[in-house]
């Protein structure tokens, strides 16, 4: 999620610390964490009410020039803190810390001032007016009066705020795409307010009740007018380009990733396992085909178009089993329920008690992705997450629904529910919610939290998942297929100058996937760079993992004791894991006699 600020995951930073001064350079560390976590937050108070930090929730961000300065100055302070600590002079818990705020201080200055997303992205603007209201109404973390009184003041500071916004876009910039998705997101804003906080009015005293109408009122007109300049000025006027170009990609690919892998690498890599991977395919959908059609001839070693054909032919058994229309939530609500009983039954990983709600994607944060997972912040242990679906649109033709649907079959929203839900997002930001060294659990390296998740589908699938059904292994092995265009598609868009016909072929032949789905996934390809390529290279290096421990372990191996050691260490790199796992050399910090127990 974009924001002109130090992103939710930089501000968890250091709150998740743990500190064990043992040194002067542990305490002189330690003295650093408890400043930034004090002084942090208020920086971005809807970022901060996101990670349960309640001390600035009746305020709103500034995204003014002066804002970004103070930001930016805060950072290279911290920084020249940060180079004055000798890493090989922390224990290994710190050794960890340390990099990932490094990285994460330099990545965030980087963004403000050579990438400046905050002058050509408007849908972080959108999101934060969303955000604002939604991370204060969503989960009942105070009482609904206290929460309420919150919302009044920040939504009296909505037309401050857009005019802020209108003041930092620069048009010119402006991708159109960005704009049209901006003009469709906006009005979201007031669905939030009429969803979620209108029908609580009247259970307000007078007088609140009349400060938080009165602030209703101007933030609705505020919300208005920004959408009709979104409308009549941002998109006509928006010439910006959404390809990053090569050198802007690989600068914030190595920041996204924190892996010793290069956009070349992930390329070579990714175009071998899409082989890979549609064999593995072809000898599933051979066995299903063969005792349909025994009398067909599946020879062993297919041409391409007959790998194509049986593979799809056997993909169109999946797609006969869908849910109506209107019961996508439902079905997701009924395999988070499958999904969970399993994981139990077969004992694969502690389950956390924090309850877990399936909802529909409210309106300000569709438009890029199908669904999210919307865990509580660190410093809110215990409540609710979301795992949100988007609904169909109400515009969309018959073909397109039926599209849709294909896609999302019955089998592929268990595979959804495994990925956003059961094992996968909600079960390790639960965990990480509770790592004790919480800096590494939480400062969310995006390449270990989606390749975490897509180990878990295939996981499951070898686990036995649905009886061991091949149709849902075949599935399974789709979504891979997915990850791997994701990959393609990513630095193909942003560096290759790839067409939307040549994107489209990768994912509809290449890769299977319907019409409507890579229609939405072309889309968040110009609106995203960079996070397209985490899932591909988070599971190999989990799948990498997954083996190196088998090998190390032995007979000692199960799977729960594996998966909730690698899951208390939070969600840093998957290079950090493995030196904490493994017991190896921090990345980047020689071995020392002093290391402290992981």
């Amino acid at each position: 999620m974009f924001r002109f600020f130090i992103p939710l995951s930089l501000l968890i930073a250091v709150t998740c610390s743990v500190v064990r001064a043992d040194s002067a350079a542990d305490a002189r560390f330690a003295r650093l964490a408890e400043r930034y976590v004090d002084e942090w937050p208020a920086f971005s108070p809807v970022g901060a009410t996101q990670l349960g930090d309640h001390r600035f929730d009746g305020q709103l961000d500034q995204v003014s020039p002066e804002a970004r300065a103070r930001v930016a100055a805060f950072c290279r302070e911290m920084l020249g803190e940060l180079e004055a600590i000798d890493p090989n002079q922390l224990g290994r818990l710190d050794q960890v810390d340390l990099a990932m705020l490094r990285h994460a201080l330099e990545g965030s200055l980087w963004r403000m001032e050579s990438l400046q997303e905050w002058a050509w992205d408007p849908l972080g603007y959108t999101e934060l007016a969303g955000d604002a209201v939604y991370g204060l109404v969503a989960r009942d973390f105070a009482p609904e009066e206290t929460r309420l009184a919150r919302v009044a003041d920040r939504l009296a500071e909505f037309p401050r705020l857009f005019e802020q916004v209108r003041a930092t876009l620069d048009p010119a910039r402006v991708p159109r795409i960005h704009a049209e998705t901006a003009v469709k997101q906006n009005c979201g804003v007031l669905t939030v307010i009429e969803e979620m906080v209108e029908p609580r009015l009247d259970s307000l005293p007078a007088a609140q009740r009349a400060k938080l109408a009165d602030a209703i009122a101007a933030a609705r007109r505020a919300v208005e007018t920004h959408q009709t300049w979104l409308e009549s000025t941002l998109v006509p006027a928006a010439k910006g380009d959404f390809r990053l170009g090569r050198e802007r990609f690989d600068r914030k690919l190595a920041f996204a990733l924190e892996a010793p892998l290069s956009r070349e690498d992930i390329g070579r890599i990714a175009r071998a396992e899409l082989d890979r991977v549609r064999g593995r395919m072809y000898e599933i959908a051979a066995g299903i085909h063969k005792k349909r059609h025994p009398e067909a001839d599946v020879p062993t070693k297919p041409s391409k178009a007959r790998q194509q054909e049986i593979i799809q032919a056997c993909l169109e058994i999946g797609y006969e089993d869908v849910p109506a229309r209107d019961e996508v939530v439902a079905a997701a609500r009924k395999a988070l329920e499958t999904a969970t009983e399993f994981v139990r039954r077969k004992d694969l990983v502690t389950i956390p008690p924090d309850p877990v709600e399936v909802i529909l994607m409210p309106k300000f944060k569709q438009g890029v992705a199908v669904a999210y997972c919307d865990g509580p912040g660190p410093l809110d242990v215990g409540q609710k997450t979301f795992f949100a679906v988007a609904p169909l649109p109400e515009e969309w033709t018959d073909q397109q629904v039926k599209s849709f649907l294909r896609e999302y079959n019955s089998r592929s929203i268990h595979e959804l529910t495994i990925h956003e839900a059961m094992p996968g997002h909600f079960v390790q930001r639960a965990h990480a919610n509770r790592c004790p060294g919480r800096l590494r659990a939480l400062l969310g390296s995006g390449v270990y939290i989606e390749g975490w998740a897509m180990y878990t589908e295939e996981m499951m699938c070898q686990e036995g998942y649905l009886d061991g059904d091949p149709l849902f292994e075949l599935g399974m092995l789709k979504w891979r297929l997915r990850s791997i265009a994701n990959a393609l598609l990513d630095q193909g868009v942003h560096v290759d100058g790839m067409t939307r016909e040549e994107a489209m072929r990768l994912m509809v032949e290449d890769t299977f996937q319907e019409e409507s789905e890579a229609a939405g996934k072309w889309v968040r390809a110009q609106l995203t760079s960079a996070q397209l390529s985490t899932y591909f290279v988070g599971y190999m290096e989990h799948a990498r993992l997954r083996r190196e421990a088998e090998a190390a372990w032995g007979d000692r191996f199960t799977l729960k004791t594996y998966h909730d050691r690698v899951l208390s260490f939070g969600a840093p790199p998957v290079q950090h894991v493995r030196a904490l796992l493994l017991n190896e050399p921090i990345p980047g910090v020689k071995r020392r006699t002093r290391d402290r127990s992981s």
